[in-house]
């Protein structure tokens, strides 16, 4: 089970890769996964913005907290701590991991951005990560 703790954050404005409706599961024009790029890394794309990761070379600053419906609307950052990020693959407790092209993590031994603390079974799956990206 993924959890949080001592999660420290700052604010910044969500570009186009983050802004999008997600509104509430269920209700017409609501987006699939209603989850949005909650949980995803996120690294700066201009001034006082992020935007989602790419790459696991990006310069991440840390993982996507909440949902930006629209662009410019306050994007929450946890920058240091332990967050749940998604996985893209199995991962399990104690792997290094670092970031896909979509923002999500995957087992890596170079250019880490954290440890994972608990384990996820698969893609989709939430995990808990200790923060190493500062």
């Amino acid at each position: 089970m993924a959890y949080e703790e001592s999660l420290r954050s700052i604010s910044l404005d969500a570009d186009a890769s983050l802004a999008g409706y997600t509104g509430v599961p269920g209700t017409p024009g609501s987006a699939e996964p209603n989850y949005g790029k909650q949980y995803t890394f996120v690294k700066i794309t201009g001034a006082h913005q992020v935007g989602l990761a790419t790459a696991a070379t990006d310069a991440v600053v840390g993982v996507l907290q909440n949902k930006p419906q629209r662009l410019g609307q306050a994007a929450t950052v946890g920058i240091r701590g332990i967050t749940n990020v998604i996985a893209s693959a199995p991962i399990n407790a104690g792997d290094l991991v670092t970031s896909t092209a979509t923002g999500t993590a995957v087992q890596s031994a170079t250019n880490t951005l954290g440890i994972a603390i608990t384990s996820a079974a698969g893609p989709g799956q939430l995990l808990s990560v200790l923060l190493r990206v500062n």
